[in-house]
């Protein structure tokens, strides 16, 4: 973190709810509060917490062929980065300064006032900000995180962090189970945008945190199936569950991200790869319901979608507006404004940062590496029904699909392409962070991602190595922070290719 932030950021933190330390008490107006509640404190979390992975996701998106950009030889297409730029440093920003320090503010005014729920929900989110972080960055700064009146700060190994999600975790489970002082569902809910105030909700989400944090490690000895089937089973029960942050979508302040009035996805294109998924290329000639409902065909009626680096060759994919097809464009549409959008690009489109369908995907891999097939095949069948259930496909069709050809009809026909593909389906931009995760720990297996291709060329830097990981943000930890970045070979114009502890085996 750049030294800056520390001395002044991470001081006064809490956008325009601020609580400075003891030192600056000189500052302080009596007439303006130095504390704040938690329920003012975490809207704004909630909106970090989506903003974190959504800026990130369009860089992400691009490594894993969810979307691809408009254009030839894009850096981000090739596996590569763009160098001196904050690009895909969100998530690093929102971990360390947006959501930051404001997890102490809440845990302590929330303790002193005996408010367990809050303090809770706070460590649950902080788990998950180091879970999801460490998952695209790898080393972070763990121990000197936000200790006060530093310059540099020294990194921290992945698993060192790991062990950290699941402590924090385990305070947040035990905090939201404590019954005495002045914890209340109608309290908590009035910052709570997700559960409005439901401490159980909130449990579940800890636990599949935790099926994360015991999944992504199936590559080690240590790895154990049964613990993650254990914590998907006391995680998200149904779509119901899933934890979604809400856009209002009246302007570009309160819109979602991904929606047209924002503007901000002008330049991608919906990829070849999602495309044969979904229209019958890979999956037996069995098209997908779910294509009209998540992709968006050309004015003329035929879907296509790009490859990395070719970009979009006849300019198919933009006329007759020049507007991505991920809004779902009808020849009529002129401008940004007047699109309704579809799917998860409307405006007020909720934004998805677990589901249920993700942990049944998750149980249906553990259960498959287990030996466990039959376990295996009815969390896999669940997670593909609760993802048609998400986008809207009727019975009838979902009824046909799950007895086609595209789909195995006992549990020794399963496989575990079978599971991977369809979580990559299932996630498909909301959940990139998550599919990166998953095709690093197969090291982008062409076995197990059937169809997938890696870049016909990859970024100069890359030396013919796929892409692991995310370099620190640029503006904290290369201009503030190098030395410590220099201990380990962040510096190094290869470090993104060098492969996280996670996968490891």
């Amino acid at each position: 973190m750049k030294s800056n932030i520390i001395k002044i950021g991470m001081l006064c933190i809490i956008l325009t709810f601020v609580s400075c330390e003891d030192y600056l008490d000189i500052n302080k107006d009596p007439s303006f509060p130095q504390a704040a509640d938690g329920f003012s404190v975490l809207p704004p979390l909630f909106s970090q917490m989506a903003r974190g992975e959504v800026f990130d996701t369009r860089y992400v998106g691009q490594y894993i062929q969810n979307w691809n950009w408009i254009t030839a030889n894009n850096v981000w297409d090739q596996q590569g980065y763009a160098a001196g730029s904050d690009a895909a440093g969100e998530k690093w920003r929102q971990h360390y300064w947006a959501i930051g320090k404001n997890i102490d503010l809440i845990v302590d005014e929330s303790t002193l006032q005996e408010k367990w729920d809050y303090v809770g929900v706070a460590k649950a989110i902080r788990a998950w900000s180091w879970q999801s972080s460490t998952d695209v960055y790898g080393e972070m700064i763990l121990k000197q995180a936000w200790e006060p009146n530093r310059y540099v700060f020294d990194f921290d190994t992945q698993d060192l962090i790991y062990e950290e999600v699941k402590r924090l975790s385990d305070e947040a489970l035990a905090d939201l189970a404590r019954t005495d002082g002045k914890s209340s569902e109608a309290s908590l809910g009035r910052g709570d945008l997700v559960y409005k105030g439901k401490t159980a909700q909130w449990t579940k989400f800890v636990y599949g945190n935790l099926a994360r944090n015991a999944h992504h490690i199936s590559n080690k000895s240590t790895y154990n199936p049964d613990k993650v089937i254990e914590y998907v089973d006391k995680s998200f029960a149904s779509n119901a569950d899933n934890f979604s942050i809400p856009h209002a979508g009246t302007n570009s302040n309160d819109g979602n991200f991904y929606g047209a009035t924002r503007n901000n996805l002008r330049s991608y294109r919906q990829s070849t790869y999602i495309l044969s998924l979904l229209d019958g290329t890979i999956f037996n000639g069995v098209k997908d319901p779910r294509l009209p409902l998540m992709l968006s065909a050309s004015p003329d009626g035929v879907y296509r979608g790009v490859e990395p680096n070719k970009g979009d060759t006849t300019n198919t994919l933009n006329k007759p507006t020049r507007i991505p097809l991920l809004w779902g464009v009808s020849p009529a549409v002129t401008t940004a404004a007047s699109i309704p959008g579809k799917n998860i690009f409307k405006d007020n489109a909720l934004h998805y940062l677990m589901t249920y369908f993700e942990l049944q995907f998750m149980k249906a891999e553990a259960a498959f590496i287990k030996g466990d097939k039959a376990t295996a095949f009815d969390a896999f069948k669940k997670g593909v029904i609760a993802h048609m259930d998400f986008t809207s496909v009727s019975t009838p069709d979902k009824d046909a699909y799950m007895v086609s050809a595209a789909v195995p009809q006992t549990a020794d026909a399963l496989t575990l392409s079978d599971i991977m593909l369809q979580k990559y389906i299932a996630l498909w931009v909301h959940g990139a962070l998550e599919t990166w995760v998953d095709m690093r720990r197969y090291q982008y297996s062409p076995a197990v991602y059937k169809g997938f291709t890696l870049p016909s060329k990859l970024f100069a830097d890359n030396s013919g190595k796929t892409v692991q990981r995310f370099r620190p943000r640029y503006n904290s930890e290369y201009v503030w922070n190098l030395e410590s970045l220099r201990t380990f070979g962040g510096d190094l114009a290869d470090y993104h290719t060098q492969e996280l502890w996670f996968s490891k085996k």
